[in-house]
């Protein structure tokens, strides 16, 4: 049996998997159960999001209970746990691991103002920053890059710490170590300090062989835990620990990948197949063997759970966006989804950006901001919802575009496997096949990131299993080829959502993601 710890950043999710079930017909898989348990997020300033690192134990202790209770006889041979969980998201920790403070999540943009002053550009010929040059006005420039293609914005990890350094100098010196979530509570259950080289590379203190940069990290670069292989027992469960959880002592515990990776090899997700996760925020996920010599402008680049690399393009908003329409119109998400069904392409007139936290992939503006275009008096809450699917699906297909075709020996994807909560979201299903033009999949379990973890987990114990037995395609979800009426509508509809991005970021009409030529308006 395998036990799977999650640490996303609203949800901690456990989940047990048996490799020895049987594939059966319309069944899960090797997927017995699983739980989550919610982790609040304050904001106490516009700009600010915090969570109490205590929340992430709390809710790992509930959702293991859950489980447990649901299915004793399995949750009692556990051969061995596997974790995955949110990148940068940091907690400042002493030596005892006792967390200093609250810590800071990777949506929050107090060190903006840092981050501009600290990236460099990758090497080899052009650059990584995206359409710097077309910027006209007094727009803010986009976010400067790491030498090892990492986006310098305010949410990466070198921002925040340099951002401690000048407001909480108490702070940073009184810590011992600098940990994401993942790595905080496997401190807690194994007594080890460590993190992996997917959770390293995407804070932007990591160079692309895996060292610390040192002109980045500076003094801080001794806070920073050493990365260990993501299929190797890292340690194994305390008495206190196991006591707490229900587990045995002694249990072996493999520290896995970080979520996007995790999530790209627990969906099969390739270089012609890429992986889009849908959870608070959306995801572009491209595994290619080896890193480009030049980062294509707009996404980023991360190591992956195996031997290559990942290019990245992360929204800032996806789930979020539609829980915060849900908020200011009373409608719970899942309600709204089946309002936005009911709203055709296009949302009858209706374009937003989907920028809640700032603009993330492939912009990297700060400022930009969530807008609606074209409200009238008779549009509804599912339209407003609808423009939301569409303006995240919009966003992922210039990441697409950026990460795939556009690289000079990147070929183009024949498909998209699905990720996340979204992955049972038909209505978003229906919209980012329609505005790719692409088909879409996903697992029975909808546990992607999760199912990567327990792959990760099996290969430190070795356990033999595949992604086919443990968590088998569904041929009933997603959408296997995309309605051709809506890849049309779509392709007409582009150059309106183009227009607005433009107007919003003071773009000039040549930038080469946004496309304002009268050809891809609608008549």
């Amino acid at each position: 049996m395998i036990l799977t710890f999650d640490f996303g950043s609203s949800i901690t999710k456990v989940a047990l998997w048996d490799p020895d079930t049987p594939r059966t017909a319309g069944g899960r898989g090797g997927l017995v159960a699983w739980s989550g348990a919610p982790v609040e997020t304050a904001h106490p300033r516009p700009g600010r999001s915090e969570q109490d690192p205590a929340s992430w134990w709390e809710s790992l202790v509930a959702a293991c209970g859950e489980v447990g209770t649901r299915h004793p006889e399995q949750f009692a041979k556990v051969d061995v746990i596997g974790c995955t969980g949110a990148r940068q998201t940091m907690a400042l920790v002493d030596a005892d691991a006792r967390p200093l403070g609250p810590a800071i999540l990777w949506s929050d943009r107090r060190a903006g103002e840092e981050a501009r002053g600290m990236g460099r550009e990758p090497p080899g010929e052009g650059s990584a920053r995206f359409a710097a040059s077309t910027l006209t006005g007094p727009a803010t420039p986009p976010a400067p890059f790491s030498p090892a293609g990492i986006a310098l914005d305010g949410a990466s990890v070198a921002a925040k710490l340099a951002w401690l350094r000048a407001e909480e100098p108490d702070r940073l010196a009184a810590a011992a170590w600098v940990l994401t979530p993942r790595d905080l509570v496997v401190r807690w259950l194994t007594g080890v300090v460590a993190t992996d080289p997917t959770m390293a590379s995407r804070s932007g203190l990591y160079q692309t062989d895996g060292r610390v940069d040192q002109a980045l990290a500076g003094a801080s670069a001794g806070l920073l835990p050493g990365p260990v292989p993501s299929d190797r027992v890292t340690g194994t469960i305390t008495a206190v620990a196991a006591d707490a959880l229900g587990l045995a002592a002694g249990t072996p515990l493999a520290i896995g990948a970080g979520d996007r990776a995790c999530e790209v090899l627990g969906s099969a997700a390739s270089e012609v197949c890429p992986m889009v996760s849908w959870g608070t925020t959306a995801n572009l996920s491209v595994p290619v063997g080896v890193p480009p010599a030049v980062v294509p402008a707009g996404v980023v680049l991360s190591r992956s759970a195996s031997e290559g690399w990942l290019l990245e393009g992360g929204l800032s908003a996806a789930g979020s966006l539609v829980a915060w329409i849900g908020r200011l119109t009373g409608q719970a998400p899942e309600t709204l989804a089946e309002s936005a069904a009911q709203s055709p392409p296009g949302a009858r007139g209706v374009v937003a950006t989907p920028w809640l936290e700032g603009a993330r992939a492939p912009w990297w503006r700060e400022d930009a901001a969530v807008g609606f275009e074209g409200l009238q008096a008779g549009h509804g809450p599912g339209d407003l919802a609808r423009a939301a699917f569409e303006a995240v699906a919009w966003e992922v297909q210039r990441c697409l575009e950026v990460a795939g075709g556009r690289r000079p020996s990147g070929p183009e994807p024949t498909g998209l496997v699905l990720g996340g909560s979204g992955a049972a979201i038909g209505v978003w299903a229906d919209v980012l096949t329609g505005v790719t033009g692409l088909p879409a999949s996903s697992r029975r379990s909808g546990q992607a990131a999760s199912a990567g973890a327990a792959l990760l987990a099996a290969r430190a114990v070795g356990i033999g299993c595949d992604l086919d037995g443990l968590d088998p395609a569904d041929p009933g979800a997603g959408r296997p080829h995309p309605d051709p009426a809506a890849v049309r509508d779509y392709r007409s509809l582009r150059g309106r959502s183009d227009r607005m991005v433009a107007a919003a970021l003071g773009l000039a009409a040549g930038d080469p993601a946004v496309d304002t030529s009268e050809d891809s308006t609608c008549g």
